[in-house]
């Protein structure tokens, strides 16, 4: 109405300007910059290993008085701390110009983890890998002597082979640990009813990944502030309620380690620390051991309803 008075009465210019004031917006077409996205894929699998996650442990840690984190070594690419050792051997080995992909045959005495992170690491790297084991896995009589003689007898026929061998993890991890804070504790492990590590016998027990009846030579006990033997049971009951309590399903050595990590942090001296518990691997390599056993006997006796 404003315009059509305006028009009328011959002022133009007052039409531009009342058209101006009745504009309430405009659209205007504007282009966005384009941004990178970066995208965090790995060149091969050995860059993922390392960097795993911490979570702190709520329902099996009892009447503690200092908070327990479990370091989550079951979610390294092949499920186990033991991808760190094969990744490091392999690497300091190439760095001291020892071995070289395609050429050298790698060789390793193993019932296990070690025998398995060597492996995928040698994949991606281009070695071929011959591990030794005993003919018979029978934990409840440990025995590594024949898997370290057949593994020695391959050295002798392949003038191109290189014996990898396990330098301990809680050798590597206590060095590190103390050269940068000397009051660090480091509390070993092993089962009771082995305890080697503590002066004992040899002995049969049920803890895959431990008390293998002898102190390897590579074991620097001098990194060790306290050894703590847990028995079998104890483990395997440990490992079950990790899985049912706090969603981790974890291996038998995880379960022992997480019994000695709740016992320290009930310490009174430890209240309002920090207690780190590594927990090795993951529980779904351990369906065929003694872990599961209950939950296979119920699980053969279940029949069809149709």
């Amino acid at each position: 109405m404003l315009v059509r008075a305006l028009r009328k009465a011959g002022d133009t210019s007052g039409i531009s300007a009342a058209r101006a004031r009745s504009t309430v917006c405009r659209v205007a077409s504007v282009e966005r910059p384009v941004t990178a996205v970066r995208l965090n894929i790995a060149n091969d699998v050995t860059e993922l290993i390392g960097n795993t996650p911490m979570v702190y442990l709520s329902k099996v840690v009892g009447p503690s008085v200092a908070k327990i984190a479990a370091k989550l070594e079951l979610m390294e690419p092949c499920c186990s701390v033991k991808d760190r050792i094969g990744n490091s051997m392999i690497k300091e080995a190439e760095k001291d110009g020892l071995i070289t992909p395609g050429k050298t045959i790698l060789v390793e005495p193993t019932s296990g983890n070690t025998g398995i992170g060597l492996a995928f690491i040698a994949a991606a790297k281009g070695y071929k890998l011959v591990l030794t084991m005993p003919a018979s896995i029978c934990w409840s009589h440990p025995s590594h002597e024949g898997a370290v003689a057949k593994a020695e007898e391959i050295m002798v026929s392949f003038p191109s082979a290189d014996c990898v061998g396990t330098g301990g993890t809680i050798t590597g991890v206590g060095r590190y640990l103390k050269e940068r804070n000397p009051n660090v504790k480091i509390i070993a492990v092993e089962p009771s009813e082995s305890a080697v590590l503590s002066g004992g016998k040899p002995g049969a027990h049920k803890i895959q990944g431990i008390g293998a009846g002898f102190v390897p030579t590579v074991l620097d006990a001098s990194v060790i502030d306290e050894i703590i033997p847990i028995s079998s049971d104890e483990s395997i009951s440990m490992a079950k309620r990790m899985a049912v309590e706090e969603g981790l399903l974890v291996g038998i050595s995880s379960g022992a380690a997480t019994a000695a990590a709740v016992m320290v942090a009930s310490r009174p001296e430890n209240a309002g620390k920090l207690v780190v518990v590594l927990l090795p691997s993951f529980g779904e390599r351990y369906l065929s051991s003694v872990l599961f056993q209950d939950i296979r006997e119920e699980a053969e006796k279940m029949t069809f309803t149709p």
